[in-house]
């Protein structure tokens, strides 16, 4: 542990509670897992032991209000985020929230002023921004190496047609997920592109079910254009069989290809001759988030990743649902 420690309460524990969160605060220097909270205490239970946490709750509410828990992660489905980072902010607990921040833009701002107004610092999980391999994109942007950026890409696609009794079906119900994979997923790639192109000027969009015909899109395809004249393409579905997991941005003088974007290869063409590197992402993506989000508030300054991102976000795929 290090000389300041920061003690956390984990709000939910399914899939990426497990593999990620819960091993990140379990074993980073000042982090200090203290509490869990699920429905089901006896679950509540073997995840807090499995993971050396003292105490558990079947109430969220109770672990909010624990005196011990200075910073809570809520890793909960995103109908359930505002509720719960409103009542942290308003009992003094620093708040890290799994994307998207909430199901609309209206929840975030209240979500940010309930932080604002009792000061403390909240923060959203998109957790690209901590990636090498976006880290060199960044770079080779700023460097001018591609020269004038026309066009970007994106392909993020997902197989997904849960049977009834799947845990994660509560994604195909918009009053719980707020929709399908540009949601589920399409935000953490709008997240990217904004993050290395600016703000968007304008965004057309194409959100349908072409395959299942469910109460949320199966399939999205969007195209954005930034204020500094680039424009992108992003596609998202649940219905390809085949995954697909690539960012691809084109310039004047070359182009910078990404075959999997969770991975680590990147293949730079400039003026035509072709580069190969590597830049592997930590072995626990969510761990350097949260190793931020730690040192922010140990230092009483603002995390790389801000609640403001996460409303900016919301704002961008509110505006592609809306049209």
């Amino acid at each position: 542990m290090g000389e300041k420690t920061l003690n956390w309460g984990l709000i939910g524990a399914g899939d990426i509670a497990r593999k990620r969160v819960a091993p990140a605060l379990a074993t980073l220097e000042n982090c200090r897992l203290v509490a869990v909270s699920r429905n089901r205490a006896a679950l509540a239970e073997e995840f807090a032991r499995e993971f050396g946490a003292p105490k558990w709750f079947a109430d969220w509410a109770a672990l909010v209000a624990d005196g011990e828990v200075a910073a809570v992660y809520i890793a909960t489905p995103v109908f359930l985020h505002a509720e719960q980072t409103i009542r942290a902010a308003e009992a003094g607990r620093h708040i890290l929230c799994e994307k998207p921040l909430a199901l609309n833009a209206a929840e975030c701002g209240r979500m940010i002023d309930a932080a604002r107004a009792n000061g403390v610092r909240l923060g959203v999980a998109y957790y690209r921004r901590f990636y090498p391999l976006v880290r060199r994109v960044r770079e080779i942007l700023a460097s001018g190496m591609l020269g004038k950026i026309a066009f970007a890409r994106i392909d993020a696609f997902e197989f997904f047609d849960p049977a009834p009794d799947h845990p994660r079906r509560w994604l195909l119900d918009p009053a719980q997920s707020g929709g399908g994979p540009l949601m589920d997923f399409g935000c953490h790639r709008l997240e990217v592109l904004t993050d290395l192109f600016g703000a968007v000027r304008a965004a057309k969009s194409l959100v349908a079910n072409r395959v299942f015909g469910r109460a949320v899109e199966d399939t999205a395809l969007v195209l954005l254009e930034f204020e500094n004249g680039a424009a992108a393409q992003l596609s998202v579905t649940h219905a390809a069989r085949e995954p697909r997991d690539t960012l691809e941005i084109f310039g004047t003088r070359g182009s910078i290809h990404i075959p999997v974007l969770n991975g680590n290869k990147l293949n730079l063409i400039i003026d035509g001759a072709e580069t190969t590197e590597f830049h592997p992402p930590a072995a626990n993506v969510h761990a350097p988030l949260i190793a931020d989000f730690t040192a922010a508030v140990l230092a009483g300054r603002e995390p790389i990743v801000t609640a403001e991102t996460g409303l900016a976000i919301s704002k961008l795929t509110e505006k592609i649902y809306r049209d």
